[in-house]
């Protein structure tokens, strides 16, 4: 007998706040749903073209604003989920439904009838007398229509589309293969003699992972808190070497190929960009971001590659006469570098993750956190235990103000496992919109691979794992604190240089040694985290910092060099990639492996030609912490006049004009490479 249920994706979440109903929601109700929403949204898209009103404002672009929000909101459960725990079935859903949501979104876009009403209302836009916020969203929604094709030919809007759709199906493999390859390796060791040099916390975990698996010994993976740790410590250059291999290949090759994937998107993005008239997907792209152009970004890496490249070069040199001077034969291989460079560290500044890890346990750095955020923005969090989550590792908390308004629900995802992508992100289930004077407040959820706590042990963090949190964290605040009439323009809806500069500014406290005495005791025995250990963090602070930047930069330069590309690459994948880098290498390169087969940033999210943008956002970061260096680290009035000029304002102003109206001028770049003791000056 067939179950009769109503589909809970269909209806309103009968839930406090609108939260998802993820325990009733079922893997057969995707699809359904989906297909359903879609249906709704053309519906609703052809009450806007059928209106025989003349075409305005309110009946045309807030109409299309408002239009498709039960799609949205299933779109943003799945896909998010399909990130953080997904599996076989949720992929193949993924695979059929891309396609049917690239299909629609065009359909809206190359509508003939919706473009005349939209052109309509841009041409009268001068006497409509909009506030800034309608004026910013009528200028993105005529934008968006122009850059997906609406003034097309008939015959160029079909091949477009059909790009759209192919280019769809393509990244989403992309990141599918990633995730295959990641899990598919493991370095799984049974004698005590192969964890020489391994610290405490790692074996722990590694037996951990071990028993998870039904298997005896210690396990090692590719995801970071697994891999990182084993090439910083383990003193077996042949398993160091074997483990750096395997996750340096991921996808080069083999059943999780994704060389010929990068072929196949580069080239689909590359003739979406001339069908419109740009020589490059990167001048497509760039043309609405603050760097504007591929020559801008360009000159901005080689303006910081140009002090970076020098201190680098110089930086790998003392790690080599180090690892030299310490029994070390030969040049120094990418798998040695960690290994060596920590022990260097350690010398120098008496520091490392083993040292710090104890007084950074998981639940005291997210109390902390919350306690900063209550500081400067006022903000308190109560955790939900009645709303449902996806996954048992997941905690959920309720935002509010100091006057006791809703401001979101925060959902924390904190441990690997095999149906989470590697790394850390921040998204949202839900974003800011108001409708008839009744807000949405936004449903915002970080995602990370903290070290899981054992029997034993608690989840401790590296420091580098707190500024992760930190990071991720600024993203949220950027969702939570959103204000603003319509979702595409609230929140993180900003353009891809300026979206990192939250997040990066909130790193900055980690360093502060007022912030970090409030929060960095021992798990064990209480103790506050003494002073030369605070002192030698901040001593520490730019330890390799040519090299670290370096390393961003060969990211960005990689980025450029597929989306300036004015026909599909021809040739070998990985040479192209080793070819581009090999003026900024810095440790030699090996032969057969790159990073671009696994570069999901650039090939399956939203990164492609924006890569350059984290040290974009660094540099306004930078200048910006000044602002509150300048003021108190914990001064309320630095930070409401952040929030109030920039951070709750999304994207409905421009963002060169946001950090004018924060700052009163442009950002300074050379207050970045002050910051990492590369200035010239």
């Amino acid at each position: 007998m067939k179950e009769n249920r109503a589909n809970p994706l269909l209806a309103a979440s009968p839930l406090p706040f609108g939260a998802p109903a993820f325990d009733q929601i079922q893997k057969s109700d995707y699809l359904p749903a989906f297909r359903q929403a879609i249906d709704r949204a053309r519906a609703q898209i052809r009450a806007i073209t059928d209106n025989p009103e003349a075409p305005s404002f309110a009946n045309t672009i807030e109409a299309l604003e408002r239009s498709g929000e039960d799609l949205d909101r299933i779109a943003g459960i799945f896909f998010n989920l399909t990130e953080a725990c997904t599996d076989d079935e949720m992929d193949g859903i993924a695979e059929e439904v891309s396609p049917l949501l690239t299909q629609h979104n065009m359909s809206v876009l190359l509508d003939e009838k919706l473009f005349a009403r939209v052109k309509a209302v841009w041409q009268q836009r001068d006497d409509l007398q909009l506030d800034t916020e309608a004026a910013k969203l009528l200028e993105d929604t005529w934008k968006s229509f122009a850059r997906h094709g609406a003034n097309l030919p008939a015959d160029k809007k079909e091949r477009f589309a059909k790009l759209s759709e192919e280019l769809s199906l393509a990244t989403l493999k992309f990141g599918q293969n990633v995730l295959a390859a990641t899990n598919a390796f493991t370095l799984h060791l049974t004698e005590e003699a192969d964890l020489a040099g391994l610290p405490g916390f790692v074996r722990e975990m590694a037996a951990a992972e071990a028993a998870g698996r039904g298997e005896t010994g210690w396990t090692f993976t590719l995801n970071q808190p697994s891999y990182g740790p084993f090439l910083k410590f383990s003193e077996r250059g042949d398993l160091r070497e074997r483990i750096w291999r395997a996750y340096n290949s991921k996808c080069i090759g083999g059943e999780n190929d994704n060389t010929e994937n990068i072929r196949r998107i580069v080239a689909l993005r590359t003739e979406k960009a001339q069908l419109l008239g740009y020589p490059t997907y990167a001048d497509y792209a760039l043309e609405e971001r603050m760097a504007k152009s591929p020559g801008k970004v360009n000159a901005f890496i080689d303006e910081l590659l140009a002090p970076s490249l020098p201190a680098a070069r110089r930086e790998v040199a003392q790690v080599t006469e180090y690892a030299h001077a310490h029994g070390f034969e030969g040049a120094l291989m990418p798998w040695d570098f960690s290994f060596w460079s920590e022990k260097l560290q350690k010398e120098r500044y008496s520091l490392d993750d083993e040292l710090l890890k104890p007084y950074f346990r998981l639940d005291a750095v997210q109390a902390a956190v919350f306690d900063l955020a209550g500081r400067l923005y006022g903000l308190g969090f109560t955790e939900r235990k009645d709303l449902p989550v996806y996954h048992p590792d997941v905690r959920v908390f309720e935002v509010r103000s100091e006057a006791g308004r809703f401001m979101a629900l925060l959902y924390l995802d904190y441990f690997p496992r095999s149906s989470k992508r590697g790394g850390a992100w921040m998204t949202s289930f839900r974003e800011l919109s108001c409708r008839d004077g009744v807000e949405q407040r936004p449903l915002v959820s970080i995602v990370t691979n903290f070290t899981k706590p054992t029997a034993d042990t608690p989840s401790l963090l590296t420091f580098n794992e707190v500024t992760t949190l930190l990071h991720e964290f600024g993203h949220g605040l950027h969702g939570m604190l959103a204000e603003g009439r319509y979702q595409s323009l609230t929140g993180t809806n900003v353009v891809r240089d300026f979206v990192e500069l939250p997040s990066q500014l909130m790193e900055n406290w980690a360093y502060e040694p007022e912030f970090l005495r409030t929060f960095a005791r021992h798990w064990q025995s209480g103790e506050v985290i003494p002073q030369e250990y605070i002192d030698r963090i901040v001593a520490a602070r730019n330890f390799l910092a040519g090299y670290a930047q370096v390393r961003q930069l060969q990211f960005g330069i990689t980025d450029m060099a597929w989306h300036t590309l004015s026909a599909a690459p021809e040739g070998d994948i990985v040479a192209f990639e080793q070819e581009r880098l090999r003026p900024s290498a810095v440790l030699p390169q090996v032969p057969g492996i790159v990073f671009s087969p696994s570069f999901n940033h650039i090939f399956s999210g939203g990164y492609a030609a924006g890569y350059y943008s984290y040290k974009w956002a660094e540099v306004l970061e930078a200048d910006a912490f000044a602002y509150f260096k300048e003021r108190g680290i914990f001064s309320r009035e630095a930070a409401e006049h952040f929030r109030k000029t920039l951070l709750s304002r999304g994207g409905s102003v421009d963002a060169d004009v946001l950090y004018r109206d924060f700052r009163g001028r442009d950002p300074q770049p050379e207050a970045l490479l002050e910051k990492l003791g590369l200035s010239s000056s």
